[in-house]
């Protein structure tokens, strides 16, 4: 269940493909008065009789696309989603099926000049019908079954790739300063207090142990001095 996926999505394709193919061809061959027209066979392909389908089926061709890449709770979307064009290119087909002069309308109006239903229904005098909206037919009902089998199998199916999900890289710790005298005096060139016990570079609070106690040692030498005088 878990390899399905593939394969649902290749038969996707290929039903949204036979829908385009029969748009593509002839559905009605309609012939009409020759004295109320200027030519006496009309054909009229899918793009004539069901315009919609090449809408419904490049929508449904997409669809099946997204679910390579899609999440789950997406995926059921999607196939809800199937459902319906399915079911949009059945009902689509079998209106034109089911009143071919009406379909063909457009086409026949090119050539009477005429664009009323019923003026256009007066110079027909027969139709033939093609197996091609039957094909049509029948991909609008797999495209409707192909999005059930979707509502049942996609659960077992792996999630989307997190091959290229961002991960938090690690920074190193910042290493502190250690304080000496030529650091201090570093730090006076630069017009930093060195006795503020801040790093310049970070912002943290240095131990200038180093620093202190030869500043201390330098300010006691006075007081040393002084001390021997004394004695």
């Amino acid at each position: 269940m878990r390899r399905s996926r593939p394969l649902v999505v290749l038969a996707g394709l290929v039903v949204a493909g036979i829908v385009m193919l029969s748009w593509t061809q002839t559905w009605f061959t309609v012939r009409l008065d020759a004295a109320a027209a200027v030519s006496s066979t009309v054909v009229a392909d899918g793009s004539k009789a069901v315009p919609q389908f090449t809408a419904l089926a490049i929508a449904s061709l997409a669809l099946f696309l997204a679910m390579t890449i899609a999440g789950r709770v997406v995926r059921v979307v999607l196939a809800v989603i199937q459902v319906l064009l399915g079911v949009g290119i059945v009902v689509s087909g079998i209106s034109a099926l089911s009143d071919p002069v009406a379909a063909a309308k457009g086409a026949i109006g090119d050539v009477a000049g005429v664009s009323d239903l019923s003026a256009v229904r007066r110079i027909v005098t027969s139709v033939d019908v093609s197996l091609w909206p039957a094909v049509g037919i029948a991909g609008g009902v797999l495209a409707a079954l192909l999005g059930v089998l979707v509502l049942v199998v996609q659960r077992s199916w792996p999630g989307p790739s997190r091959k290229y999900a961002a991960t938090p890289t690690a920074t190193a710790p910042k290493v502190p300063v250690q304080r000496d005298a030529i650091v201090d005096w570093d730090d006076l060139s630069a017009g930093v207090d060195p006795t503020s016990g801040v790093d310049p570079s970070s912002g943290a609070v240095h131990d200038d142990t180093v620093g202190s106690d030869l500043r201390r040692s330098t300010d006691d030498a006075p007081d040393h001095e002084e001390h021997r005088e004394h004695h």
